[in-house]
C-alpha cells in the first residue's frame, strides 16, 4: 500500500510541476478546439442532460466546448490541482456549472453513473498492467450499461514518450482488446496533432459502447 501511495505522490508532483511551470497553450497536448472529440461526442447521440466525465481533463478546453454545446452535467477529473485551477480561471463564472474532482482515476466514485467517459491521452500513460486494470475497474464501475466511452491515445505512428514519461501506443483494435468484451468498438478516427512547438503526433480516437 505504501508503494502505491508513493507512486501516486510522484505522479501528482510530476503533473503538478508540468502545469505549474508551463503555460496552458504551451503543453504539447494543447488544442484550441478539440474537434475530433466533439465529432465523436455528437455521434453518441447523447443530449444536453447526459452525464459526461472527462478523465485526465487537466486544463483542456474540452470542458469549454461541452458547455458551449449545451451540456449541463460535466465532470472533470485530474490528478493535478494546478491543471484544474487553470481551467477554472479560464471559465470564470461558468466554472461553477462543472463538477471538479482532484483525484487519481482509480479513486473516482460518483453518486450517479455516467453516460459518457471521455479520455484524451490519459490511458496511454498506463504502462503497467496493474494501472490499466485499476483504470478499467473504475470505468466499468462508473459508466452505466449502454453508456459510451471515447478514448484517444497515441497511435503506433505517435511518439514513445510524452512529458518525460513512457507511453503505450495503440491502434483501435488493440485498444478494444485491452478494454475487453464489455466494450464494443463502434468507430475510430485518426488525428495528426500538431503541438505548439510544431511537432506532429499521431493519435487514434476510438468510440466504444458498453454492454
Amino acid at each position: 500500500m505504501a508503494e502505491k501511495q508513493n507512486k501516486g505522490v510522484v505522479a501528482h508532483d510530476h503533473w503538478q510541476h508540468i502545469y505549474g511551470a508551463t503555460a496552458e497553450d504551451e503543453v504539447s497536448w494543447f488544442q484550441a478546439h478539440p474537434s475530433a472529440s466533439l465529432r465523436l461526442v455528437a455521434a453518441t447521440g447523447l443530449g444536453p442532460e447526459a452525464r459526461i466525465v472527462d478523465v485526465g481533463g487537466g486544463a483542456s478546453r474540452f470542458v469549454d466546448a461541452l458547455l458551449d454545446a449545451g451540456y449541463r452535467q460535466v465532470t472533470v477529473l485530474d490528478l493535478a490541482e494546478a491543471a484544474l485551477d487553470k481551467a477554472k480561471r479560464r471559465l470564470g463564472p461558468r466554472a461553477s456549472a462543472v463538477t471538479w474532482v482532484r483525484a487519481d482515476v482509480a479513486s473516482l466514485s460518483p453518486s450517479v453513473a455516467f453516460d459518457l467517459w471521455h479520455d484524451r491521452a490519459l490511458f496511454h500513460f498506463m504502462t503497467q498492467p496493474e494501472d490499466r486494470a485499476a483504470y478499467l475497474v473504475t470505468m466499468n464501475r462508473v459508466l452505466r450499461p449502454g453508456g459510451q466511452a471515447i478514448i484517444a491515445t497515441f497511435s503506433l505512428a505517435g511518439p514513445e514518450r510524452c512529458s518525460g514519461l513512457p507511453v503505450r501506443r495503440y491502434e483501435p483494435e488493440s485498444l478494444a482488446s485491452e478494454l475487453g468484451p464489455a466494450f464494443r468498438l463502434v468507430e475510430s478516427a485518426r488525428e495528426e496533432h500538431r503541438t505548439p512547438a510544431g511537432a506532429v503526433q499521431g493519435f487514434q480516437y476510438s468510440r466504444f459502447l458498453r454492454s
